[in-house]
């Protein structure tokens, strides 16, 4: 079926979506791997080369690698052995997924990389595009656009998603509130080359009045960051080079000869969450219904991680397989996890806080983090691998993300991530049970039954830890398990059948399976 086919008369594309950054390039891939129109718009005139972030984590590692492309993002970053929480170091279980470290890569690498992927898949970004206004009725939404004084231009679409930033115009537009709490300091951050740095490189180095880093990303640049407590900017006010230079010397005592800067950014404490992710069609998703201090580096994760949790849902809405109701799950999942990662990056820049109580408060907290169970839980919160959706179900693995588990079928060997390449969900049987085809049947044309054999007795699970390899699972294209027979037990096929019109929308008669690559019917183990 072609675009254009599946789209009504009257509308121009099926998605618009503001923000051409890493949340809205995933969620635009998301939609066209599911043979959804979309339209992204930016307000920039193009990319900037600014890259605020530096890295991805293990979840988002994961769910690139569950669509084929992660070997683009590792062959242009660099594995790092361990990570952070407000500046005590962490381990991460090499054994809880098969990309345990996370991988330092600039922003404007994660972008370049989305941009090529996303125009592989059809996508259209225009720049220097706006989002001014749109008007929302039974049918659709008129989004205008435009960079003033010209008229705006109007497109006709479904739905419209802001991935479009902390000041979100969508947000705005939408009157969607955006509680929280205010700024209690400012940080400055920018790429310069510091000539004069006697080390290879400085982290989250704690002195009166805050603290700074100076970390290599690429050879002879170095990304300063400086966070200075107590002391917030204007609204507005405009960051330079001056000023990120005295910062430096008011924290370090010198400026370490820096010179030649790429760009300069401000940042702050400052966390606030979206009342409401989705309101009529329209929907936020980023830092559009989330901004945080930057601790632990989670902001682009989690992010991305929206996107892969809205993409599916928005395009089965859209191509007719789901109710618009579903979409209501999408804030019942991301709120929660965005609130959590508020607080805990509230608890890292307060720890960073100087001055002696924080000392002591440090001193206690490093004594704790070497307990395995305490490594564990905050790593599992940093790398979103212990993320729990509210799916039902008493099953270990129920609404968690599925492991990477190896596999055998008649047509060779495999792994679960393979089999959500094309973005759709499967029915994974492990034990060879013919109930489970003729249960799911009505759903063929959305749903990959898939029989195998795993490799291992034996899955890990981030925070459970082991637990026996599951007789049956059914994994929603996210990658987060929504109904699950554990080994040696009796399939329940009501709950089954309950899960696939929960997540895929009503049976269809008459149906034949529709695996892209896959053909017709089930793929059986050997």
């Amino acid at each position: 079926m072609s675009n254009g086919d599946m789209r009504d008369a009257g509308v121009d594309t099926d998605v618009v979506i503001a923000g051409a950054g890493p949340t809205g390039l995933m969620l635009a891939c998301e939609l066209r791997l599911a043979g959804v129109d979309v339209v992204l718009l930016d307000r920039l005139a193009g990319r900037t080369g600014e890259s605020r972030a530096g890295g991805m984590h293990s979840r988002t590692l994961e769910v690139l690698d569950q669509r084929g492309v992660l070997d683009r993002f590792l062959e242009a970053g660099e594995v790092q052995s361990v990570g952070h929480f407000s500046g005590l170091w962490l381990d991460f279980d090499a054994s809880e997924s098969r990309y345990a470290q996370p991988l330092m890569v600039l922003q404007s690498v994660i972008e370049r990389l989305l941009e090529e992927w996303a125009a592989e898949l059809g996508v259209r970004v225009r720049w220097s595009s706006e989002v001014c206004g749109f008007r929302e009725d039974s049918d659709g939404v008129t989004v205008e656009w435009g960079t003033a004084p010209a008229a705006p231009t109007t497109l006709r679409a479904r739905y419209l998603v802001g991935c479009d930033g902390g000041r979100s115009a969508v947000r705005k537009l939408a009157g969607i509130e955006f509680p929280g709490t205010p700024a209690t300091m400012t940080a400055l951050l920018g790429d310069v080359e510091l000539p004069d740095l006697p080390e290879d490189y400085i982290f989250m180095r704690r002195c009166e009045g805050g603290h700074f880093s100076a970390i290599a990303f690429e050879a002879g640049w170095y990304r300063v960051i400086t966070s200075e407590y107590d002391r917030v900017a204007e609204n507005g006010e405009p960051a330079t080079f001056e000023q990120l230079r005295e910062s430096l010397i008011r924290l370090a005592g010198t400026d370490y000869g820096m010179r030649a800067p790429r760009w300069i950014s401000r940042f702050s404490d400052a966390a606030r969450q979206a009342a409401q992710y989705r309101k009529g069609r329209a929907l936020l998703a980023g830092d559009a219904a989330h901004i945080h201090y930057p601790a632990g580096g989670q902001g682009l994760n989690i992010g991305v991680q929206d996107a892969v949790n809205l993409g599916w849902k928005l395009a089965s809405v859209v191509r007719g397989g789901a109710p618009s109701e579903l979409l209501d799950s999408y804030h019942a999942e991301r709120h929660p996890v965005a609130e959590r990662v508020l607080r805990n990056t509230r608890a890292q820049s307060a720890l960073a806080r100087p001055g002696p109580q924080m000392d002591a408060l440090r001193d206690v907290f490093s004594s704790l983090i070497v307990f395995d169970d305490v490594n564990r839980q905050l790593s599992g919160m940093l790398t979103a691998l212990d993320v729990r959706y509210p799916v039902g179900g008493g099953h270990p693995l129920a609404g968690l993300r599925v492991p990477d588990a190896d596999l055998k079928t008649s047509e060779g060997e495999t792994s679960v991530h393979l089999l959500l390449h094309a973005a759709r969900g499967v029915l994974l049987d492990l034990q060879g049970s013919a109930e489970l085809a003729a249960a799911a049947h009505g759903w063929a044309d959305r749903v990959d039954l898939v029989e195998a054999r795993s490799e291992d007795a034996f899955w890990p699970v981030p925070v459970v830890g082991e637990i026996s390899a599951p007789a049956a699972l059914l994994i929603r294209p996210d990658g987060h398990v929504a109904w699950v027979a554990g080994a040696g037990d009796a399939a329940d096929l009501a709950a089954l059948r309950t899960a696939l019109h929960t997540w895929f929308g009503p049976a269809r008669s008459g149906v034949a399976a529709a695996g892209p690559g896959r053909g017709p019917g089930r793929t059986t183990s050997s």
